[in-house]
């Protein structure tokens, strides 16, 4: 897992042709707004959330967000541990992000 600044992760997925963000928020977050292309992967669902992490590619870079940075960075351990080789965690969360932002 890597942290990245709000500045470092827009600039570094601009430039990442392998890139995939995923948001480990619930859902009802994800209805107060998203980064647009994010897939929702709430980590409150426990197993469920591994199961879906199972069937993602572990070839792709991961962006992960949460609202503030806390469970995206448990996200990036679990992925880390799972042996996904580039997770990103993004530094103060979506109620820091002033990025594009899509749903609101």
């Amino acid at each position: 897992m890597k942290e990245l600044s709000q500045d470092e992760w827009q600039s570094q997925l601009k430039k990442d042709e392998n890139a995939v963000i995923l948001d480990v928020r619930t859902e009802e977050e994800v209805e107060d707004g998203y980064i647009p292309k994010a897939k929702n992967l709430d980590i409150y669902k426990g197993q469920e959330f591994v199961n879906e992490v199972e069937k993602l590619d572990k070839d792709k870079n991961y962006y992960i967000y949460c609202r503030s940075g806390k469970r995206s960075a448990q996200a990036c351990t679990i992925l880390d541990q799972m042996g996904f080789a580039n997770t990103y965690n993004l530094e103060g969360g979506f109620m820091e992000w002033e990025g594009d932002k899509a749903g609101d």
